[in-house]
Order: structure tokens, then C-alpha cells, then sequence
């Protein structure tokens, strides 16, 4: 199965085996299909064409004669022009995006992340949050046990950083008040339900800093060295600006071409969220989005589900 997660800044695309329940090939390439998104309401030309470009050389690095289900998330959700971006898309590529909801993308992902805690932290099952930053929004699951409660929020690390030029300063005196949403589903949460044991974190933002932490490269990044990575606020901290002390090469290097903008982003809006779920230690997780689609639609084909 061909499972694929274009999202804000990104496409992610992984042939999954059903039976084993792995990757057995896997791309991911900056298509920023958000950019310009926060002034115009739109979804432009060049981001399109960027999205097909980056869909014809995953084709040409894995066999799509399987059965494909490919999802997208908020940017084409509040797209004005959505319809129109589904439809070019698949007729120059013949797969077509379905636009899922943030209660469906927090669904998907939480069923990836269930199987890797119970596999590399049993003990955090019975209760924990789940934090996946994404482009253009980033959804809270709460889980415990057999209950989940997640909402997704339009915060995310292009859409903010377009809307405030990418600067730093300006992001983190404003986050507080632009996650203060996040906070008060948080506070209910805990009062109904107390306070979870565990704080989960995926995406883009919470591998690249586990991967930081492991010495590894774009070229070297290992999602299995990666997961179950302990990070620390100190950790956001420490390694962000050590990757902006390195030079303009380094930097590309250790976290390839499209990622450096939104880092500094990334990093605030997760240090918030440290803040808002009281927690002082995040357990990373590689799988996300795209693995929850594949694992879905393998249960529902072999009805598991």
C-alpha cells in the first residue's frame, strides 16, 4: 500500500506492508504548498507544480501500482482554491488528495503513535498527550486508555511564520496569546480527566531536534534512532542555536534544503506547548500521519477495524 500526507510545508509518501505492519519505502520532500497561503487565501502556481514535481520523483524512486490512499490537511483545507489544487493535482498525476478533517488527521495519528509507545514506552499508554506540530496546524490528542479527546488548531510553523516574516522575537511574544486556545482545552481536559503521565510529541519539529541530539544529518536521519528520543526544553534550546551558530552549508547538511525558516518557529511553538501540558520531558515519535493512513486502511482491508 502507497499511503500519502501532503501537508503544509511537506510531502510525505510511504509504501507500507500491510502484513508486517512497516515501511518498506519511504520519501519526504519540502513542497511548501502553504507558501504565500497566509496573505492570499490561496494556494499558488508554483507551490502546485512544486507538489506535482516532488509526487513524479517519488513515482520514479517507488512503485505505485498499488493501491494508494493519499490525505492533506489544513493549508488545502482552508484553501480557497482547494478544489481546484485536488484537481490539477490529479490530472497530472492521477492520484487524487482527499481533504481530511483535523478530528480525522488527529485519528490517524494517534493510531500510528499507539503501536510505537506500546512497543518503546508500555508504561505511558495508560494516559498521555499526544502534540503534532504540523505546518498549518497542530492537533492535542488526550488519551486515556479507551477515552481520546484531541482538537486541532490552526497554529502552525509556515502559517505563523509567514504571518509574522519569520521573525523571532515578534512569534514568541505572540504565541502565548495565539495558543492561549490550546490552553484552556488543555485545563478542561485535566480537570475532567486529571493530568496525563506522558507527553508525546511528532512531526517535523520534534524528529528534527531528536535528530540533532543523535548527531545525525538529513542524508544519515534513522526514524528508528529517532524514536523513543527523550528532549528537554533545554534541549529545543541547545540545539536550535547550535544549528544556527553553524554556517549556511552545515545547516543544510544537518537539516536539509526548506526546514531552516521554519526551525526557529518550530522550536517556539513547541517550547509553549512544554508550557500548556505541564510536562517537562516529551517522548519523539517518527510515525505520524502518513503511517496512521497506511495502518487504517491495512486494518480496514484485513477488517481489524
Amino acid at each position: 500500500m502507497i499511503s500519502i500526507d501532503l501537508g503544509s510545508n511537506s510531502i510525505r509518501v510511504a509504501k507500507f506492508n500491510c502484513t508486517t505492519k512497516t515501511k518498506e519505502r519511504f520519501f519526504t520532500e519540502v513542497t511548501k504548498i502553504a507558501d504565500g497561503l497566509a496573505q492570499t487565501g490561496k494556494i499558488n502556481d508554483e507551490a502546485i507544480k512544486r507538489t506535482i514535481d516532488a509526487i513524479n520523483h517519488a513515482k520514479s524512486m517507488m512503485d505505485f501500482e498499488d493501491t494508494i490512499h493519499a490525505v492533506t490537511t489544513e493549508a488545502v483545507r482552508k484553501a480557497s482554491n482547494s478544489q481546484e489544487v485536488i484537481g490539477r493535482i490529479k490530472a497530472a498525476t492521477s492520484i487524487e488528495f482527499e481533504i481530511i478533517s483535523g478530528d480525522d488527521e488527529a485519528k490517524y495519528t494517534l493510531l500510528a503513535v499507539e503501536g510505537r509507545i506500546d512497543i518503546l514506552y508500555p508504561d505511558a499508554k495508560d494516559s498521555f498527550v499526544l502534540v503534532d506540530i504540523g505546518g498549518g496546524s497542530t492537533e492535542l490528542i488526550f488519551n486515556y486508555r479507551n477515552k481520546v479527546f484531541s482538537q486541532s488548531f490552526p497554529i502552525g510553523i509556515v502559517t505563523i511564520s509567514q504571518r509574522y516574516d519569520a521573525n523571532s522575537e515578534r512569534i514568541k511574544k505572540e504565541l502565548p496569546k495565539l495558543m492561549q486556545e490550546m490552553q484552556t482545552f488543555c485545563d478542561e481536559i485535566y480537570t475532567h480527566h486529571g493530568k496525563v503521565n506522558k507527553f508525546v510529541a511528532t512531526a517535523g519539529t520534534p524528529t528534527t531536534i531528536a535528530s540533532l541530539k543523535h548527531n545525525l544529518t538529513y542524508a544519515t536521519y534513522d526514524g528508528a534512532v529517532v524514536e523513543g528520543t527523550l528532549l528537554q526544553m533545554r534541549d529545543l534550546d541547545f540545539h536550535r542555536d547550535k544549528l544556527m551558530a553553524m554556517s549556511n552549508k552545515e545547516r543544510i547538511e544537518a537539516v536539509g534544503i526548506g526546514r531552516l525558516e521554519v526551525i526557529n518557529t518550530g522550536v517556539a511553538i513547541y517550547k509553549e506547548l512544554f508550557n500548556i501540558v505541564g510536562i517537562d520531558e516529551s517522548i519523539v515519535i517518527d510515525y505520524g500521519l502518513v503511517e496512521g493512513v497506511a495502518i487504517y486502511y491495512c486494518n480496514k482491508n484485513t477488517k481489524v477495524l
